[in-house]
């Protein structure tokens, strides 16, 4: 499957941002999704993932981050509001078949990512 994400940009402290990430050339339902991110300087970390009908979220941006999936449109979407100046990464869409659950937040447990898409905060 290839993936493509979209919807970076520059925004300002509070504000919000939708990114998404289109899949092509798999049955997009059969694999789970997740999105990561990489600051500068930093390693990738995990922000959310859907599997089957669940999502789940780093403990530290669920309140603000929503991840959601449209199954018609092949697309996983990375709702982000109230954003903060250390939110600015590269954000990468993620997928796998054989995602197992446990390991959803190790970037090693997914086969197929995307090219990633820069969000910037400014305070």
């Amino acid at each position: 499957v290839q993936l493509q994400a979209s919807g970076g940009g520059l925004v300002q402290a509070g504000g919000s941002l939708r990114l998404s990430c289109a899949a092509s050339g798999g049955t997009f339902s059969n694999y789970a999704m997740g999105w990561f991110r990489q600051a500068p300087g930093k390693e990738r970390e995990f922000v959310a993932a859907f599997k089957g009908g669940t999502t789940y979220y780093a403990d530290s941006l669920k309140d603000r981050f929503t991840i959601s999936r449209n199954n018609a449109k092949n697309t996983v979407y990375l709702q982000m509001n109230s954003l903060k100046p250390e939110d600015t990464a590269v954000y990468y869409c993620a997928a796998d078949r054989s995602l197992i659950t446990s390991a959803r937040a190790d970037y090693g447990s997914y086969g197929y990512w995307g090219q990633g898409t820069l969000v910037t905060v400014s305070s």
